[in-house]
């Protein structure tokens, strides 16, 4: 997906206008087999060596039980490159019964007290909005996120975040937060938010998680090839 609106020089994702790879699992996780998948998650640090990888975090939603993970990639040439040299050999040992992927590209970055959403990812709470758009309102959502929500979020005290484009009609949100009362004290704005927003309009529906964050699962990479800039909230164009 590529947009070009209020594009500035030297702003985007990486400091280049390039979109990184977002990647969010879900995994349906036996009650018995939580454990065992935990520990399989936690096997997942021998990929911090991996060229590309910005980072990669999870958690369980405490809603559904669900297992969910986030893991941003510098391009999709160097995920491709994991999934033929790495990544099998850790998923078949995770134990979930059934699993959703969904990848896109950043289209947006979300600013907030860290300097770098790879160093937002260091937050313990990840808080995502998987939204589905209503025909047409690609435009108009992408424009809230910067003039409603992204200045909220930031006032609020967000770490940072992006929202990338999983397909022309569903988009994620993903912010990380320093602590669930920051987190708490901002969802008290939202009803007044939304209605700014005319989330209604942009919106045929929307599902919401808030995840502490495992410190066993995070993959933190021993060298970040991707420079995610603190910007102001702006499109970006893929590289």
């Amino acid at each position: 997906m590529t947009s070009s609106t209020d594009e500035v020089a030297g702003s985007g994702i990486d400091g280049r206008g390039c979109a990184v790879l977002a990647k969010w699992v879900t995994c349906d996780v036996p009650a018995g087999a939580r454990d065992a998948f935990g520990a399989a998650q936690a096997r997942w640090t021998a990929v911090a060596d991996q060229p590309g990888l910005i980072g990669q975090v999870g958690g369980w939603d405490p809603r559904t039980g669900r297992a969910h993970v986030l893991a941003l990639w510098a391009d999709a040439d160097s995920h491709r490159v994991f999934l033929r040299d790495r990544h099998d050999a850790l998923a078949d040992a995770s134990g979930y019964r059934g699993i959703e992927v969904a990848l896109g590209e950043s289209v947006l970055t979300l600013p907030g007290t860290a300097a770098t959403v790879a160093e937002a990812m260091d937050g313990p709470v990840l808080r995502v909005a998987d939204c589905h758009l209503a025909e047409g309102a690609e435009e108009h959502f992408a424009d809230v996120q910067r003039r409603v929500w992204a200045p909220a979020m930031e006032a609020a005290g967000v770490l940072g975040g992006l929202v990338a484009s999983l397909t022309p009609d569903r988009h994620l949100v993903a912010t990380f937060w320093p602590d669930t009362a920051t987190h708490r004290r901002y969802v008290e704005q939202v009803p007044d938010l939304r209605t700014r927003a005319a989330v209604t309009t942009d919106l045929t529906a929307m599902t919401g998680h808030v995840l502490a964050l495992e410190p066993s699962w995070r993959v933190r990479p021993h060298r970040v090839s991707t420079d995610i800039r603190r910007v102001a909230p702006t499109t970006t164009r893929a590289g």
